[in-house]
């Protein structure tokens, strides 16, 4: 069984930075493809951003792409969501996932096997 523990979110004004980092325990964490999802209120939750197993491919939500930058440490069992130039409507909670071991990473939900807590950020205008 693997375990999520997500870290970093909180309140920052529009244009402000803020690193996300999700910690993984219990698996074997570099054989895991990774996403980063979120939820704004009233919403569905949509996907952020997604590395490879290996960390040499990324890709992103439209939304964020160029903002926002995700990379893995597998040494350290953590993957990283860097987030520059927040707005508003960056405002939710943010959840890591884990896809199946050697997988694929996607945009799509169902892939992904195991989810973290979420972290919630804020960012005031």
């Amino acid at each position: 069984q693997v375990q999520l523990v997500e870290s970093g979110g909180g309140l920052v004004q529009a244009g402000g930075s803020l690193r996300l980092s999700c910690a993984a325990s219990g698996g074997t964490f570099s054989s895991y493809p990774m996403g980063w999802f979120r939820q704004a209120p009233g919403k569905e939750r949509e996907f952020v951003a997604a590395i490879s197993w290996t960390g040499s491919s990324t890709y992103y939500a439209d939304s964020v792409k160029g903002r926002f930058t995700i990379s893995r440490d597998n040494a350290k069992n953590t993957v990283y969501l860097q987030m520059n130039s927040l707005k508003p409507e960056d405002t939710g909670v943010y959840y890591c996932a884990a896809g199946r071991g050697g997988g694929y990473y996607s945009i799509r939900e169902n892939v992904y096997d195991y989810w973290g807590q979420g972290t919630q950020v804020t960012v005031s205008s």
